[in-house]
């Protein structure tokens, strides 16, 4: 079982940026891809975001097109996620989340997830 960590959540004004972490063991940043998957109150989690083994991103939703990158470093085995311009409807817990593969826009697609870190923006 692989274990992904996020970190750098925290509450942020609106328009403000944000940048999350997600720490993972072992070897598995090197050759999978990786997604950020945002889950609001009473929402069901959503694929936003993902990033290849090469480092193609790929934006999904289009709710955060031009304004959060996904980014990779397989020597630090971490996957960042760099938010700018939040909107309070980016409210949510952040999941990252991790397949061997192909990205895919379908969270269930992905076998490793982490623990969620929570990110409140304020208007």
């Amino acid at each position: 079982q692989v274990q992904l960590v996020e970190s750098g959540g925290g509450s942020v004004q609106a328009g403000g940026p944000l940048r999350l972490s997600c720490a993972a063991a072992g070897r598995i940043f090197s050759t999978t891809v990786k997604a950020w998957c945002p889950q609001a109150p009473g929402k069901e989690r959503e694929l936003v975001v993902a990033i290849s083994w090469k480092g193609d991103n790929t934006p999904y939703a289009d709710s955060v097109k031009g304004r959060f990158t996904i980014a990779s470093n397989n020597a630090k085995n971490t996957v960042y996620l760099q938010m700018n311009s939040l909107k309070p409807e980016d409210t949510a817990v952040y999941y990252c989340a991790a397949r061997y593969g192909s990205t895919s826009s379908f969270d269930n697609d992905y076998n490793y997830w982490g623990q969620g870190t929570q990110v409140t923006v304020s208007s």
